[in-house]
């Protein structure tokens, strides 16, 4: 039995195994597709966990708020009274911090938190906000420890 060996048919075989330039062009197109379809659906949930996480950090201060008004008998005082939940104020006597474990953390948007005692909306304590978002004070994309106008919890 002899084997007769020819280059067209070896030729074919070869032109046979990869794949058109239409066919990978249909293919990206796809996948661009199910990009479009996908990526606006991730985008969102990226949002809706910062802001969730922006509340999560205001409960924190909260409850460390609370800890330092127990043991001082007043909430920290002015714009920068956060910091007095990891270090020590000069003029506190019962202080048992810190009451945070780490530094003050930045917002999910990487600003600081604004803290202001005694408070425009909580009048017997104190607000603290996150500009959300757009990074500038007021709007409904701000995120506070009291209620909102247009706030949805």
């Amino acid at each position: 039995m002899i084997l007769k060996y020819s280059r067209k048919s070896a030729t074919n075989v070869r032109k046979k195994s990869g794949f058109t330039l239409i066919e990978l062009l249909l293919v990206l197109v796809i996948l661009g597709i199910l990009a479009a379809i996908v990526v606006p659906k991730f985008s969102g949930r990226t949002e809706q966990a910062r802001n969730t996480a922006a509340q999560s950090q205001i409960s924190t201060f909260d409850t460390a708020l609370d800890s330092f008004e127990i043991d001082t008998g007043s909430y920290p005082k002015g714009k920068n009274g956060l910091n007095e939940l990891v270090q020590q104020p000069s003029n506190s006597q019962n202080w048992r911090g810190p009451y945070l474990k780490n530094e003050i953390p930045k917002d999910p948007w990487g600003n600081d938190y604004i803290y202001e005692c005694p408070g425009k909306h909580n009048v017997s304590s104190y607000d603290i906000t996150s500009m959300g978002p757009n990074g500038q004070v007021g709007g409904d994309d701000d995120i506070a420890n009291w209620q909102q106008p247009n706030q949805k919890k």
